[in-house]
């Protein structure tokens, strides 16, 4: 095939990509805009510094009730885990071997555990815990890593007093970005 074949070829396949994704751009009408509303319930982030945290409180001993309908599927009664990326309690970052990172061996602050389980869990139905039902579990998780205890009431100003054992485990490298 000639050089100037080659080229027409190419131009041509070219000209229908081109073709074929502005018609696509133009023809696919994918759902419909998100409101304000709806967006209301993405904006969940509760940070280390205690801002974001909503109203209420719960105990570990609540929280065992939740967690048992709710959490145990995935992560056992015990919180043991059906898997290691379910595993809550144990671990140690210390080990020869590689760590294995739970809540109570990996975690820097109680309020990251906090925002995680109210905005992933439970897995197969994000968000749907009222946040009443996120402090409970909050408290029953950090209860089966013997972080607090049974009663111990958990809230926006309890959980930003609760040290992690490995809160001195990280380097803040924010400077570099």
């Amino acid at each position: 095939m000639s050089m100037y074949r080659k080229l027409l070829v190419l131009l041509s396949a070219g000209a229908c990509l081109y073709t074929l994704t502005v018609g696509a751009q133009e023809t696919v009408r994918l759902g419909t805009p998100v409101t304000e509303e709806q967006l209301e319930g993405f904006d969940l982030i509760a940070e280390p510094d205690g801002s974001g945290f909503p109203s209420g409180s719960g105990t570990a001993r609540q929280g065992q009730a939740v967690y048992e309908a709710r959490c145990a599927a995935c992560h056992a009664l015990d919180g043991s885990g059906n898997s290691g990326a379910t595993v809550l309690v144990g671990g140690d970052m210390q080990s020869e071997g590689p760590p294995l990172k739970t809540v109570g061996s990996f975690w820097p602050h109680a309020s990251t555990v906090f925002d995680f389980i109210r905005r992933a869990m439970p897995a197969d139905a994000p968000k749907s815990l009222s946040n009443i039902e996120v402090y409970q579990v909050t408290a029953y998780v950090l209860y089966l890593n013997e972080l607090v205890d049974l009663d111990a009431v958990i809230n926006a100003e309890t959980l930003n007093a609760i040290v992690m054992p490995n809160a001195d485990g990280f380097i803040d490298q924010s400077h570099l970005h």
